[in-house]
């Protein structure tokens, strides 16, 4: 069992501090700071919120390794103008299932500025799970499950995101009662709010996982109908 005790008051200075001094000299200079308070924390969290998890997603991947649950920090400047080298936020990922990591439906934690934003779903469907949930969006059966689970999710005071598309797709029916799902590349649901106090203690896997919960009916049904 893991022994997360939260994240420490260090964690938000180091990105505030990055935020204003985003070079590889410093970060080099401050490479200790960042595995100590960002990657070791941020560690053992995916540990101890990984084994909650299991409770709603019993095949859940919780991955304490970059490129896995921990999303690197450098940032790929290959083809943006923004050149600066670092990510200023924490983000942490854990998916459920077989499937490959970014195409398989999780829940995301992300910290930035001051800022926590808690979030389950799809960010955004590859090709093939565009295709598998547009069918689903009006499939009978699946349809009414996701209109269920969305109203479900949003009458908690979530937030529903993912419409991308200004027209319904070629072979849709436009006149679909679910035709607003139809204009999505992506299906999330997610809080923001500050930073909670439980941030800084243990109780934050039981915050984060209340939240969690309370939106994985639209987990569920990405997980179900579509990865």
């Amino acid at each position: 069992m893991s022994t997360f005790n939260g994240f420490p008051k260090e964690l938000v200075q180091f990105f505030k501090d990055l935020k204003k001094n985003n070079t590889k000299e410093w970060f080099t200079s401050h490479k200790k700071d960042y595995e100590n308070f960002v990657k070791e924390p941020a560690s053992e969290f995916v540990v101890a919120m990984g084994e909650r998890l299991k409770a709603i997603a019993p095949r859940i991947n919780a991955l304490p390794q970059i490129n896995k649950s921990l999303f690197r920090i450098n940032r790929d400047t290959r083809f943006s103008h923004d050149k600066r080298p670092y990510k200023t936020n924490l983000g942490i990922w854990f998916w459920e299932g077989e499937g490959k990591r970014m195409e398989s439906s999780g829940f995301y934690f992300h910290l930035e500025e001051g800022r926590l934003m808690l979030g389950t779903g799809l960010h955004i469907f590859s090709k093939e799970l565009l295709a598998r949930y547009r069918d689903a969006v009006v499939d009978k059966k699946h349809g009414q499950r996701l209109r269920k689970a969305i109203d479900n999710v949003s009458n908690k005071g979530y937030i529903i995101r993912g419409k991308h598309y200004k027209k319904v797709p070629r072979g849709y029916d436009s006149n679909h009662k679910n035709v607003e799902f139809l204009l999505h590349n992506g299906l999330t649901a997610m809080k923001e709010s500050g930073i909670p106090k439980e941030f800084f203690s243990g109780a934050i896997v039981d915050y984060a996982f209340s939240h969690f919960k309370n939106m994985c009916p639209l987990h569920e049904w990405l997980r179900e109908a579509i990865v």
